[in-house]
């Protein structure tokens, strides 16, 4: 197999390709190669199930083959977890023949766990249980077929991984430059001659980076990188910011490769990103034994390089399955009695725990947000309930439109406010409820601009749209609301029985800039 494209003098591949590669929230990505394939896994954190597994043939074009933990045994998250806790940084390795996934749990009764699989769509194992504290824990196989665990910190421990047993002493390893914050992300690769140390600093926000350290076994002792940090956007006027959480990986043609994440703030002063931390590729080059990281290009006006692409998922998903996409995911769990395909055959049927999408229980399915601007639609019949469709960021930032009882009603939850917006009288029977996220256009910048405005309301079978409220879309963005997590759209139950005939997604590639003043509520 080809490698993606090689690198070239300027740090610009000579291959365009479309920057991230993996849009929506798809942070701290890990990836390894088997043979010519790529498999990548990402946090997932308070979303049941939980960490994506994606696959590639090139490291542009990504599928999603499924999620690891996809059974309440494997991963439980209890009520009481709060949003932007549940599952952070994995690690995913292929070793002896077997795929290796090791992550953090920081909910209730967690904690650092192993799983395995010889496949890597699934089933993965149940979960092999470790001591380990801390975040981000990493996994590496030295010469003699021993496993190290290196988590945030920085600190290391030998661990046996088939029974999560640790031996001797954790002990620190390098914490990167001179008074930065938040050591994390460690991982630990054997490359010629050396053992390299890739970590994480300065925080998940804007002063993020990437630096490496090097030195003659996985313990070190370690040198730092002399051009440190080898990844950093922190102080430029790029589009792409927060740049920091990577990894490393070898192409079959021995070129070089880095993912790592990276956020895209929209409209004024500080901006504002609302799809979450995404997951970008940059070329990797080599210099006097160190890596040089090339640029990581925003969206390139040329077209995608075409090599391996993946088919686009439809745009409609009608519940005619025997299970939901795995591209579905539901907030803490997803009980089958509260959420059926076959109760009402070709519709999704949920049934209300909890009383509206503030509720750390609430019955939503839902798909994250992977396009600034986008339209999203489903049929709704609220006969038996109340229901509808929803922008989620947590429980205290979200928007939805809620049919039931004959009326259609746009609610606001922004932090402490909760607010009606608009109601509507609709006839009986199923409605089509709507969203539309457009972007606003940066040319038109302005201090306090807003990233986007959201539209909800109500649409007629020929696809007029009767747009009941237009809000500001920086109230569910992660420099308002906090965290680390990115929108979901989807469908929710808030009581009763409800029933979504279909949900239709589909991008919005370009809109203008809407003249009117964005609101929160009227």
């Amino acid at each position: 197999m080809p490698a993606p494209h090689s690198a070239t003098s300027d740090g610009w591949p000579d291959g365009v390709f479309q920057n991230p590669v993996i849009a929506g929230m798809h942070p701290d990505p890990s990836v390894c190669r088997v043979g010519d394939d790529y498999y990548l896994a990402c946090s997932s954190f308070e979303y049941f199930p939980g960490v994506p597994i994606l696959h590639s043939r090139d490291l542009v074009h990504w599928e999603l083959l499924g999620n690891a933990l996809d059974r309440p045994s494997q991963l439980h998250l209890p009520a009481d977890t709060p949003s932007s806790g549940g599952v952070y940084a994995p690690t995913l390795r292929h070793h002896d023949g077997r795929f290796w996934l090791i992550t953090t749990n920081v909910a209730p009764g967690g904690g650092t766990m192993l799983f395995t699989a010889t496949d890597p769509a699934g089933p993965w194992s149940e979960p092999i249980r470790t001591g380990i504290p801390g975040i981000d824990p990493d996994l590496a196989w030295d010469d003699e077929g021993q496993c190290w665990c290196t988590y945030a910190g920085i600190e290391q421990v030998r661990l046996d991984p088939h029974t999560g047993r640790t031996s001797g002493t954790a002990r620190r390893l390098w914490s990167g430059g001179p008074d930065a914050q938040a050591p994390e992300a460690p991982h630990l690769y054997r490359i010629g001659e050396h053992w390299y140390l890739l970590i994480a600093e300065g925080g998940t926000e804007r002063g993020h980076a990437v630096s490496v350290a090097r030195g003659p076994g996985p313990g070190g002792p370690f040198e730092p990188c002399p051009a440190n940090p080898i990844l950093t956007h922190r102080g430029l006027n790029h589009p792409i910011q927060n740049t920091g959480h990577a990894d490393l990986v070898q192409a079959p043609d021995g070129s070089w490769w880095m993912v790592l994440l990276g956020v895209r703030p929209r409209g004024g002063t500080p901006g504002w990103h609302v799809l979450g931390r995404e997951t970008f590729l940059a070329p990797v080059t080599w210099a006097d034994g160190w890596p040089v990281v090339g640029r990581v290009a925003p969206e390139p006006a040329a077209p995608a390089w075409p090599a391996y692409p993946v088919a686009a998922p439809a745009p409609r998903d009608d519940f005619d399955t025997a299970r939901l996409h795995p591209r579905w995911i539901s907030v803490r769990s997803r009980p089958d009695e509260l959420c059926s395909l076959t109760d009402r055959p070709g519709w999704l049927t949920l049934r209300a725990r909890g009383a509206s999408l503030d509720h750390p229980d609430v019955m939503f399915v839902g798909r994250r947000q992977q396009h600034l601007s986008c339209t999203v639609r489903t049929l709704l019949d609220a006969a038996e309930g109340r229901g509808g469709l929803a922008v989620r960021l947590d429980e205290d930032h979200h928007y939805e439109v809620e049919a039931g009882g004959g009326r259609v009603d746009v609610a606001v939850r922004a932090s402490s406010l909760r607010a009606t917006a608009a109601t509507r009288t609709v006839p009986s029977g199923p409605v089509r409820l709507r969203i539309d996220v457009i972007a606003s256009a940066q040319p038109d910048w302005h201090p306090r601009k807003e990233p986007d405005r959201v539209r909800l309301g109500v649409e007629a079978a020929d696809g007029t749209f009767d747009v009941l409220a237009e809000l500001d879309g920086r109230y569910l963005s992660t420099e308002v609301a906090g965290g680390f997590t990115g929108r979901v759209l989807g469908v929710y139950a808030a009581a009763g029985t409800v029933r979504f005939d279909w949900f239709d997604y589909e991008p919005i590639e370009a809109a203008p800039d809407p003249a009117p003043e964005a609101i929160l509520a009227p």
